[in-house]
């Protein structure tokens, strides 16, 4: 059984979408099959139609991990040592919280921590560390800088430089769960920087293939620091 709390992005939306956003490796034929047999419920009430959630409800999902992860899926373990585990993760599925990486790595590995986070939809390696030592450790060298880290991105458009370093101002809105960028320095925006080279363009297709480092400032943590120009996702 796996369990979603609604937030205000599903609010006032249809469950089975719900479901589908947060389980993107589910199939809609596996999903209807589960709402026909009631092996959904809401609140702890069995449901068997598409029916509206609303924030804070409780949806229990009684179906096998292998259909809501995909009927492949195994932990892309790339290094593991007495110390950490590093993990390739897949687009589609958080770091932390419910029905996550570290959830379900914890089936294996019970005292994992995860010393980072990626956003749902960026796929990538994370770092886990097996003890709180290590983590400690671990979290001691991301502040110092004495790991790096690098995105692989495609973007709309050509560049006109090779290689730059962009400077922006950032503002989190946690209350809105919103981001804004601004090339101006106003009352509560922070000072990020994006370094980038370009890897590949296709002029044809307009799109062009980055390297990109973040060279966070304090308390930017790890938001994405592209200039607001660009429309990018991630290749």
């Amino acid at each position: 059984m796996r369990k979603i709390i609604v937030n205000k992005k599903f609010d006032n939306k249809k469950v089975l979408y719900c479901i589908e956003e947060n389980f993107p490796n589910l199939s809609y034929n596996m999903l209807n099959k589960a709402l026909r047999k009631k092996d959904i419920r809401i609140n702890d009430v069995k449901i068997s139609d598409n029916v509206t959630v609303h924030e804070n409800d409780e949806i229990k999902i009684y179906i096998a991990d292998t259909y809501l992860f995909g009927t492949d899926f195994k932990p892309d373990i790339i290094y593991e040592d007495k110390n950490i585990l590093v993990v390739n993760k897949k687009k589609g599925i958080e770091v932390t919280g419910e029905n996550s990486l570290e959830d379900l790595l914890k089936v294996n590995f019970p005292d994992i921590f995860p010393c980072h986070r990626l956003d749902r939809n960026t796929e990538g390696l994370v770092v886990f560390a097996k003890s709180k030592e290590a983590l400690d450790i671990i979290l001691e060298k991301f502040k110092n800088h004495e790991i790096s880290k690098y995105y692989k991105c495609k973007v709309y458009g050509i560049l006109e430089k090779n290689h730059d370093i962009l400077k922006a101002y950032l503002f989190k809105d946690t209350k809105k769960s919103m981001v804004y960028i601004s090339d101006k320095k106003k009352t509560g925006y922070r000072e990020i920087m994006t370094e980038y080279t370009v890897l590949d363009k296709n002029i044809e297709k307009n799109y062009s293939i980055l390297e990109v480092i973040l060279h966070t400032r304090k308390d930017t943590s790890n938001t994405c620091s592209f200039s607001p120009y660009w429309s990018s996702y991630n290749w």
